[in-house]
């Protein structure tokens, strides 16, 4: 079940990380992961119509997004990673992994996050360029000052001596201008998505923030269903508040 979670996770980013989560006690499983596998086939079950909306107008740029939160895993106080990458109001791709060691703080956990979503952010620049497409420049967006400040200062802190040296190629792509570290506030963080469950309305504020919407097929077209809009959203919140049961909201 949760190889075929993972592979529908390829077009719903909104289930990216209870699947993960999940995934995470496939060798040793029990009652409890089950439930969370079987609340996961419910929300998909009551939500077939969501899906990701790519508008033919907008703008073309590439943008990315990162977070991380601090120590949440119960089991070794390892921090989760998340990314997301846009062009224009497009999600790409997106990531969503457990961090390799502890962190010692939330600015570690930020920085260590940035530093693979730059990473992905590179290996796009280089897919557009064979397309005849720059993205020099790219911007990304952290919701960490302090993980801001690291990158952008080369010095060596005390407090981040310890970090693997493979995360602090991040502050040579900034100095090459591969890409900007911009601040963004937390309630606009579309990573935000990744990291951890929420109540409701936060959930679905971020769905809209990542660009998904209730669709509908007419024809082979596919288009963004509006006469459904309320009773759908009504079920969605439904379907939401029993998802994210399993999770203790």
């Amino acid at each position: 079940m949760i190889g075929s979670l993972m592979y529908l996770t390829a077009s719903r980013p909104d289930i990216m990380y209870p699947t993960c989560l999940a995934a995470r006690f496939q060798s040793n499983p029990r009652a409890s992961h089950m439930i969370i596998v079987k609340r996961i086939l419910c929300y998909l079950k009551g939500t077939p119509s969501l899906g990701l909306w790519y508008p033919r107008k907008g703008d073309f740029t590439l943008e990315g997004y990162s977070d991380s939160d601090f120590g949440c895993c119960k089991v070794n106080a390892k921090s989760t990673t998340a990314g997301c990458q846009f062009f224009g109001p497009r999600l790409v791709t997106w990531q969503c992994k457990k961090q390799t060691s502890v962190a010692l703080s939330t600015c570690e956990a930020e920085y260590v996050s940035a530093s693979s979503c730059c990473s992905q952010i590179l290996w796009i620049q280089q897919q557009m360029r064979d397309y005849g497409l720059q993205f020099l420049n790219t911007p990304l967006f952290v919701d960490n000052e302090a993980a801001i400040n690291i990158t952008k200062n080369p010095v060596h802190h005390a407090k981040t001596k310890h970090i693997e040296i493979r995360h602090h190629f991040i502050r040579d792509c900034f100095e090459k201008k591969l890409i900007r570290i911009e601040k963004i506030h937390t309630d606009e963080q579309k990573a935000d998505l990744h990291t951890k469950a929420f109540d409701k309305n936060r959930f679905q504020y971020l769905l809209k923030l990542n660009g998904m919407k209730l669709l509908s097929v007419s024809d082979g077209i596919v288009s963004v269903d509006e006469s459904t809009v309320a009773d759908e959203d009504e079920k969605q919140s439904a379907m939401v508040c029993r998802f994210f049961t399993c999770f203790g909201i």
